[in-house]
Formats: C-alpha cells, sequence, structure tokens
C-alpha cells in the first residue's frame, strides 16, 4: 500500500532522506523510529504526497501511484506532529468543514467526535482547547474519511489518557479492518503495542527493518536473569567458568544474559558449580536497549 523506492530528499546541501526502500503491506502497522532529524517525517511527508522526492519514487495503492498525484491521496489520511486550526472555530466547525472537504457522510462529524472523546467540548472555541484537547481534534479530522492508509507523525506525543484510550481503540479497528498505518514515534511502549514491524532511520538512512517476530527473538538474547546465591557458597571464578561469557558476578549475585528458554541450563549449571540458589529475578529484553543499540552513538 505505501512503498519507497530509492526515496531521496534533499533541501539545499542537507540530505534529510537518503536512498530509502520501505514497503508497508496492506493490514500492517509499520512504526519509523529514529534521532531527531533522522528523516522520519520527512518520508512521512513524501507518503502524503506533500513533498516531492528529490531522487526515487514513493507509491500508494495496487496499482502504485505516485503519492503526489490527487487520486492516489485520496486514499490518506495524514495527522502531522503539529496539529492547530482556526481559534474562532469550534471544534465541532472544524469537524464539519473537513467532512465536506473529504465527501464524508454528514453523520461522520459526530461520530469521530463521540470517538476522540470531544462531545463533551464541540461546541467550544478552539483557542480554549488544551494541546491534548487539539490533539484529539486532530485525531477526529484524520479519522473521518475512513481513508485506507493512516499517515501519522507522532500522535501520541500530547495525547492525554482519554486522547490515548481512543487513539488505541482507532488503531485496534484499523487492524481489525485491514487498514494500513504508518507512523513514527519516540513512545517505545506504544511501538511495542501498536507495530507490526519497525524501521529504524539515523542521517537519513535505513539501518534496520524488524518484524514482531525477529523483534521478540532479539529482545530474547537481551534477557537478563539475576540468581542470588548464599553467601559463601562456592567459588566465584568456578561459576563463571562453568557460565560462561554472558556472566557476571555482582556481591552475592550471578548476572546472566540470555534468552528465557537457556535459563533452566542455566541453573543446573550454577548448582554443579556447587552454588546455593537463594532467589532469581528475570528481566525481558527491552525495546530501548535494542533502539539504543542499533542506534548507537548517534542520538
Amino acid at each position: 500500500m505505501i512503498e519507497f523506492r530509492g526515496f531521496t530528499k534533499t533541501f539545499g546541501a542537507h540530505r534529510a532522506v537518503v536512498d530509502l526502500s520501505l514497503e508497508v503491506h496492506r493490514g500492517e502497522a509499520v512504526a519509523l523510529l529514529g534521532p531527531n532529524g533522522s528523516g522520519k517525517t520527512t518520508s512521512l511527508k513524501a507518503a502524503a504526497g506533500l513533498i516531492r522526492p528529490t531522487r526515487g519514487d514513493v507509491f500508494l495503492g495496487k496499482p502504485g501511484r505516485p503519492a503526489t498525484e490527487p487520486d492516489a491521496r485520496r486514499d490518506i489520511s495524514y495527522l502531522p506532529q503539529k496539529v492547530s486550526f482556526p481559534d474562532a472555530l469550534t471544534g465541532h466547525e472544524v469537524v464539519e468543514f473537513y467532512r465536506a472537504l473529504r465527501g464524508a457522510e454528514a453523520g461522520r462529524t459526530d461520530d469521530v467526535l463521540r470517538f476522540a472523546s470531544l462531545n463533551g467540548a464541540s461546541q467550544r472555541a478552539v483557542g480554549t482547547y488544551s494541546g491534548g484537547m487539539v490533539q484529539r481534534l486532530g485525531l477526529a479530522v484524520a479519522m473521518l474519511a475512513e481513508a485506507p492508509v493512516l499517515l501519522l507523525d507522532e500522535p501520541t506525543a500530547a495525547l492525554d489518557p482519554e486522547g490515548l484510550s481512543a487513539f488505541y481503540t482507532l488503531m485496534e479497528r484499523r487492524r481489525e479492518g485491514r487498514g494500513t498505518v504508518l507512523f513514527t514515534s519516540h513512545q517505545l511502549g506504544d511501538v511495542e503495542r501498536l507495530a507490526d514491524r519497525f524501521a529504524v532511520l539515523v542521517e537519513g538512512r535505513l539501518v534496520a527493518t524488524l518484524g514482531r517476530a525477529e523483534l521478540h527473538e532479539r529482545l530474547g538474547d537481551r534477557g537478563v536473569m539475576r540468581v542470588r546465591l548464599a553467601p559463601g557458597c562456592a567459588d566465584p571464578a568456578a561459576i563463571l567458568s562453568a557460565l560462561g561469557p554472558d556472566a557476571a558476578w555482582l556481591e552475592d549475585e550471578v548476572v546472566v544474559r540470555g534468552t528465557a528458554s537457556a535459563r533452566p541450563a542455566v541453573l543446573d549449571r550454577i548448582r554443579a558449580a556447587g552454588g546455593e540458589i537463594r532467589a532469581i529475578a528475570t528481566e525481558e529484553g527491552r525495546l530501548d536497549l535494542l533502539y539504543r543499540e542499533l542506534v548507537g552513538d548517534r542520538q
């Protein structure tokens, strides 16, 4: 549904995105991750048809049409990172304007306002809204057309708890309806909860693309087990020798990195080396640590 084919975008001497090739299939939710200035917003704007590639192509739908063509842009809804609406208009007037613009049915205005938890404030001027309410209004506008492709730039950054609940429900409905979502986020919890795949951009280049199964596998390798031993029960050097390079000794604990499936064998080796186990604590691999590993020192 979305294809970046060698997409490159430069602004003067600055290369915002370099040779990006990425496909987002129907029914997928794909997260773009990366440090500030890594090209995430530029890539989303290109998919929305708002900027033209310097080199390469961006296609929407099947068969693929250039994202800048009006017919292709009818298939998308786009929520920018910074949402603003005229202060003097009410929330209801804003949504009604965009409903007419997108040619949606008359009943959609009340539907999306209710879904975005804005009904109580929909008759108030937008100038009285908090940042979270403005973001919820933007979410309501993005929901109007029920387009097959949804492009979201940091959609949860300013959302309050009510807005987050509405957003999570929206994403669940999109998944049930085989809708396609491409979004950016610095909230790694959202990525783990919502994305089927995530793509990491650094300095405008794609450095990694991981599916959910591969992500779980790589996170599994980064799990940690802490085994507390009875004081003086065994020689630390003997235990570390039995466990190998993935183990370290910290005071009265052995810290072992590895997958959950390997932990029973680790405990057996500790006992065989004379260790008397008093307590066990585990911590699964974390996406933020993997992200830092992929990005390196280019945050």
